[in-house]
């Protein structure tokens, strides 16, 4: 693990202000000042930081299956269930990726990985997620195309990447954007109400078998794929 990367997981600084702190000469490897930030740490070696023996917090990874009528956000003024009452007190201190709104279900992600978490939901990496909604009358396919090219809201234009129907009033789409609400406003935009909607997959992360309420650990394989994922 790079230098930087290792002194950020351990709470020292951010991966920017680690980098100051190691060309000032703070820190030390085997008992050797290093000042280089592409500096390699196993898992043997012994970091100090001012003399100080510094360990990176250990990496959770959990995927939660969100029910309906629960926030995404860890408490709340109108004393409303959150999510974090779903987990055990030890998984508490780690933060959500994204968010699902109130009525809506599906799978989340939390961890204390701030760097999968940028690569998840910065815009930049186009993170693909697809989503099972229930409309209130039959979906017209005469509407896909407007759908796909996009529809204009208040931050900007918003569309789906794909639209694939299912049944009358059942469709699947995938996004890449993370607009507030995006999936229900475009279509709203185009003349439907969304019923029900669960989050089935983000990037290539699906579990069928995980109930509503119910929460895993990610096996370190997937974690390695959401990090490769382009």
């Amino acid at each position: 693990m790079r230098l930087n990367r290792y002194l950020a997981q351990s709470g020292v600084a951010s991966r920017r202000a680690v980098e100051e702190i190691i060309l000032a000469g703070r820190v030390s490897i085997n008992g050797a000042v290093c000042s280089e930030l592409s500096s390699q740490v196993g898992p043997t070696d012994s970091v100090k930081v001012d003399g100080k023996l510094v360990r990176p917090a250990e990496l959770i990874y959990v995927l939660l299956n969100k029910p309906v009528d629960y926030l995404t956000t860890r408490s709340d003024d109108r004393a409303r269930p959150t999510i974090y009452h779903l987990l055990p007190t030890t998984f508490h201190q780690l933060a959500h990726v994204g968010r699902l709104d109130l009525d809506s279900e599906g799978l989340l992600i939390l961890t204390n990985d701030g760097e999968l978490t940028l690569r998840l939901t910065h815009p930049r990496y186009k993170l693909p997620k697809e989503y099972l909604v229930t409309l209130d009358r039959e979906f017209d396919m005469a509407d896909s195309p407007k759908a796909k090219r996009g529809v204009y809201l208040a931050e900007g234009r918003a569309r789906f990447d794909s639209l694939v129907k299912l049944n009358s009033r059942q469709v699947r789409v995938v996004l890449t954007q993370g607009l507030t609400r995006q999936v229900r406003r475009v279509f709203a935009a185009i003349g439907y109400k969304v019923r029900k909607l669960r989050r089935t997959k983000i990037g290539p992360l699906s579990d069928n078998v995980l109930k509503p309420g119910e929460f895993r650990l990610l096996r370190p394989a997937e974690v390695e794929r959401l990090r490769s994922e382009k």
